[in-house]
């Protein structure tokens, strides 16, 4: 069985859940990836426990996809950061099948231990395809999540209005108060 997942924000698409396996509390930060265990949680949360093994050659893996993926959504367009997420794709592609569903495709690795890894990447391929605008960081200072803005005008700044966005408007409200 695997352990509760401690994330303060989960059910963004896979790529930017493997980012908010690093996140802030009271300033101090957490990481989920410190250990096969977190590894396990993390697979669990994206429906992918079934296909890969929380290993340590796996976690190694999804650690440097998460490092890549970090790199390029702080530098988006950096050539290092692109070619550190292409280096990840390098392991794995798309091959088109045929079944009695009809036509389809299913993912291949060179080695399963990349399974995660390039899954992470590859979605991250398809969010800048579907919307590279939307792929945001949250707007709190102290936070460091990131979300896909899906709201209808693309307006979202934080990843949750209940946490951050609470506080920031706490924040406003005391700097108001305190000056009068």
């Amino acid at each position: 069985m695997t352990a509760v997942d401690p994330r303060p924000l989960i059910g963004e698409p896979v790529s930017l859940d493997l980012l908010n396996t690093r996140w802030n509390v009271e300033g101090v930060r957490q990481d989920l990836l410190t250990d096969t265990d977190g590894l396990a949680v993390w697979l669990a949360a994206n429906g992918l426990e079934r296909r890969f093994t929380a290993d340590a050659t796996t976690l190694r893996h999804t650690l440097a996809a998460r490092d890549a993926l970090a790199s390029l959504v702080d530098r988006p367009g950096d050539p290092a950061a692109t070619a550190r997420v292409d280096a990840v794709l390098d392991h794995g592609r798309i091959r088109a099948t045929l079944t009695t569903e009809g036509p389809g495709e299913e993912a291949e690795f060179t080695d399963p231990t990349w399974g995660p890894a390039w899954t992470a990447a590859r979605d991250y391929l398809d969010l800048l395809r579907t919307a590279p605008d939307r792929i945001r960081a949250c707007a709190h200072e102290a936070c460091i999540l990131h979300f896909f803005d899906t709201s209808r005008n693309g307006t979202r700044r934080w990843c949750s209005m209940a946490a951050c966005g609470n506080r920031a408007k706490a924040s406003r409200h005391y700097a108001r108060t305190k000056d009068r």
